[in-house]
C-alpha cells in the first residue's frame, strides 16, 4: 500500500511508458483474444449441455467437437 502511495505521491507514473495500442482493451488484437475467451465459454456449456442433459458420454461429446472442427476446416479451407 505505501508503495502504491508513494508512486503516486512522487509521480513515479510519469516515467513510465504507455501500453502499445496493439495490448489496449479495445484493440484488435484483445478483442480478439476476447472472443476467444468466450468461444471456449461457449464450447464448455455446449459439452455441459450434452452430457448432462442429453446424455451423451463424455467421449462422445468429444467426437461431436472433433467433427465440428474438422468439417469447419474443410469449408473454411475451400472457401479460402
Amino acid at each position: 500500500k505505501t508503495d502504491f502511495i508513494n508512486f503516486i505521491s512522487d509521480q513515479e507514473w510519469k516515467s513510465i511508458e504507455p501500453v502499445s495500442s496493439w495490448f489496449g482493451p479495445s484493440s484488435f488484437l484483445m478483442s480478439s483474444m476476447s472472443a476467444l475467451f468466450q468461444l471456449s465459454m461457449w464450447i464448455r456449456h455446449c459439452h455441459n449441455y450434452l452430457t448432462e442433459n442429453v446424455g451423451i458420454p463424455v467421449w462422445g461429446s468429444y467426437a461431436i467437437f472433433a467433427l465440428a472442427t474438422l468439417f469447419s476446416g474443410l469449408i473454411l479451407g475451400l472457401v479460402s
